[in-house]
């Protein structure tokens, strides 16, 4: 009998504690209501900490940036060319004009990402050329378009071997790219 009295008693001391338990957590929580929690951060521009108070709506990027997700463009304010959906179209299609002659394996307009597949040029059947292009900003900008170029020779047995790429290949495919893009969105803004 002694030992059921025992169990009982611990039973109710181990339901009282997880009760107080319970409401030192619930005042806790409570408590925190009322302040203002501030966060730092660094300044994308100056590099500087700064602190966001995140109940101010102004300074609380959502879940998509600051300007939401806007799938269809809907945006009135938009440079002309930029899509809803993170990629300049601008630089899109002068991406596809530029490298239009080699064969695409992936194009992804979504992510901004073309890959080709090897080419040979028809003056030089011992070499190949890959390419992948990365659109990476929204507005047409000379930062917007990454290429890397991927370049390969055939040695005496007919295998493939990597081959160095020469350090302009990449600048120059950049800057034909932009160079379209403009041309493109010249002839957008003055309706041609």
């Amino acid at each position: 009998m002694m030992n059921r009295d025992r169990k009982t008693a611990m039973g109710r001391l181990n339901r009282g504690l997880a009760t107080i338990l319970l409401g030192a957590t619930a005042l806790a929580v409570t408590a925190c209501e009322g302040s203002k929690a501030v966060y730092p951060e660094r300044d994308k521009l100056s590099g500087q900490r700064v602190f966001r108070d995140p109940s101010q709506s102004n300074q609380t990027p959502g879940l998509f940036g600051s300007g939401g997700l806007n799938l269809f463009g809907g945006n009135k304010d938009a440079e002309p060319g930029s899509t809803g959906v993170g990629v300049n179209s601008f630089l899109w299609r002068a991406s596809l004009d530029t490298i239009a002659f080699m064969p695409l394996t992936s194009a992804d307009p979504f992510g901004g990402v073309i890959i080709t597949d090897w080419y040979s040029p028809p003056e030089s059947p011992n070499e190949r050329f890959k390419t992948n292009v990365y659109i990476l900003a929204k507005a047409l900008r000379a930062d917007g378009v990454k290429v890397s170029v991927f370049r390969q020779v055939r040695d005496r047995d007919g295998a493939w071997i990597e081959a160095p790429v020469a350090s302009t290949v990449t600048t120059d495919m950049e800057n034909a790219i932009l160079t379209r893009a403009r041309q493109l969105r010249l002839a957008v803004l003055t309706g041609e």
